[in-house]
């Protein structure tokens, strides 16, 4: 990034002495070794991913939805903004309760991936999904999500509504199907990413024997060319809205992350009781079974001592796991400054900020706009799946103990599973999940109604008249101080906007037009492919440049 700097210094996940100077903002992690989720090797201290990202050209976002925030000397673009999540603060005791509620949570859900917990639920359609409403903005979260077994509260259906059957029932290990879900909606089957994981949604779909290419459910049945052409438009735009709206919220407000957030308030001690001893208004709420003191005949008291920490939490145990392909981590009692996500040790959480959910914001616009682009809310059929198998699907270790086959009747139903599963894979709380699941509701019509204009021929109003060449010169660009980029039209201002080649912005201004030509200053660009974007009240234009 340009501008954006941590707040918190970086800390080992091995170590629990490390100290924040904020526990409300985001801290970078150093590694003995990164590993990113697409399997490669990165930086050990990985920066944080694309913080200023709010500012890239939207496809189908208003400008209305727009507000330019400041913080450290730098605007920051945020569309759609959803406001302040919960903070810890002593002077506020009602954001501090959510943000112990949001991060106690997460913990407590921890619990719930053992394949040897007893527990036993029926994944299917007919007790899964089916979600009613929403809490919105302002409400009380606290009552959609089930803190002590997990879930939140749909109801599931009584028939398929497109076989007019019931859904077959399938019984599974609750602490099967949680690490199935973590592990398959984090990166995708094969490390599709997060939006591109819904690409192979619409491919599943597109290719399942019930389906017909008939755009938004209605007309001729589209030869395969032209129904590709719009669907990867419309959900590639609408991923693309997703993206730059998730990230200019995460840029600006720059939240932490459960891994912190939980071993922070571990340190501080317990927060339900000042007659209890360890007890810190911001510490970790006890909830028995789950979250509780270390008694001085606990095994863990011999090994930590009171000075270090006197949480414990059953918890997902990474530490018992030297080889993934063979080990089963299961669920201990753990010092709550070791406390780990569903994840490798050479990755553990996400590097950039929680607050909003990516996933959650790209899975429901998608959701939205596969139910407008194929005029039904339900899968073909009425039933999405797909197979986890039995001792083959984990990757971060052995299992699942039985075979698991997801299942969902609407687009939504497996957008919600997916914002659930990020929650029992430690990576979001729930004040990070339901603002993404909102703004994506918003978002997919809102894409699917721009892309319209494209396929009936109503050119979008911002773009009517709009010049149909540029020419820069010169370029290549050797020695010179300025381009120039000459159009063949005239507008009245614009807002430029140069780029590298990994998307990073290194020169940005607003300029009045009084005829056709626009001057850079390229001196001290270093040799490079770049991007010039420039916005005008008649279009969008985008030219190549190469400095050598």
């Amino acid at each position: 990034s340009k501008f954006y700097k941590p707040t918190n210094l970086s800390a080992s996940p091995y170590d629990c002495f490390s100290e924040l100077t904020d526990a409300n903002r985001w801290q970078p992690l150093t590694f003995i070794t990164f590993i990113d989720q697409s399997g490669q090797v990165s930086d050990n201290t990985p920066k944080f991913i694309g913080p200023e990202w709010g500012k890239v050209v939207p496809f189908s976002l208003h400008e209305k939805d727009l507000i330019k925030r400041k913080r450290d000397g730098y605007e920051y673009w945020v569309y759609n903004d959803p406001g302040s999540p919960p903070l810890t603060d002593l002077n506020n005791p009602t954001s501090s309760a959510q943000y112990k509620w949001n991060f106690s949570l997460v913990a407590i859900w921890s619990a719930h991936l053992n394949a040897l917990d007893p527990t036993v639920w029926d994944i299917s359609p007919a007790s899964l999904g089916n979600v009613s409403s929403y809490p919105k903005p302002g409400e009380e979260i606290n009552s959609f999500y089930n803190v002590l077994d997990g879930g939140d509260n749909s109801q599931g259906y009584d028939l398929n509504p497109i076989t007019g059957q019931a859904y077959t029932p399938q019984l599974v290990k609750r602490g099967d199907y949680t690490r199935v879900l973590a592990e398959f909606w984090a990166d995708g089957p094969n490390s599709d990413t997060p939006p591109g994981h819904w690409f192979t949604i619409l491919n599943y779909v597109n290719d399942h024997p019930l389906f017909e290419k008939r755009f938004q459910g209605n007309g001729a049945v589209l030869d395969d060319l032209e129904w590709d052409v719009k669907a990867y438009l419309i959900l590639g735009g609408a991923m693309h809205d997703a993206a730059l709206t998730a990230w200019g919220i995460k840029g600006y407000y720059d939240y932490v992350r459960p891994f912190t957030a939980i071993r922070y308030m571990s340190k501080l001690g317990q927060s339900s009781d000042s007659n209890l001893p360890y007890y810190h208004p911001n510490g970790m709420p006890l909830v028995p079974g789950y979250i509780e003191l270390i008694g001085d005949n606990d095994p863990l008291a011999e090994t930590f001592p009171a000075s270090f920490s006197r949480i414990k939490i059953k918890a997902w145990n990474p530490y018992a796991i030297d080889n993934p392909d063979t080990d089963e981590a299961g669920v201990d009692w753990l010092v709550g400054c070791q406390w780990w996500p569903y994840q490798r040790p050479t990755f553990v959480t996400p590097p950039f900020a929680g607050y909003i959910s990516g996933h959650s914001t790209f899975s429901r616009t998608a959701a939205e706009v596969l139910s407008l682009l194929t005029g039904s809310e339900y899968f073909p059929g009425g039933l999405g799946e797909f197979h986890a198998r039995k001792n083959e699907f984990l990757v971060f270790e052995e299992g699942p103990s039985e075979d698991i086959v997801l299942q969902w009747a609407k687009y939504k139903d497996a957008s919600d599973q997916c914002s659930l599963s990020r929650i029992w894979g430690g990576i979001h709380p729930p004040a990070d999940d339901m603002p993404g699941r909102l703004i994506g509701m918003k978002l997919g019509p809102q894409a699917f109604e721009h892309a319209l204009k494209y396929f009936n021929g109503s050119i979008p109003n911002d773009e009517q008249g709009a010049p149909t060449s540029v020419v820069a010169f010169p370029n290549p660009i050797h020695n010179e101080d300025f381009i120039t980029l000459q159009f063949d039209g005239v507008f009245n201002s614009a807002r430029i906007i140069v780029s590298n080649a990994n998307g990073h912005i290194v020169f940005e201004r607003h300029q009045d037009m009084s005829d056709n030509i626009i001057r850079i200053p390229v001196a001290s660009l270093s040799p490079g492919m770049y991007v010039v974007n420039v916005q005008s009240n008649k279009g969008r234009f985008n030219k190549k440049l190469v400095k050598y």
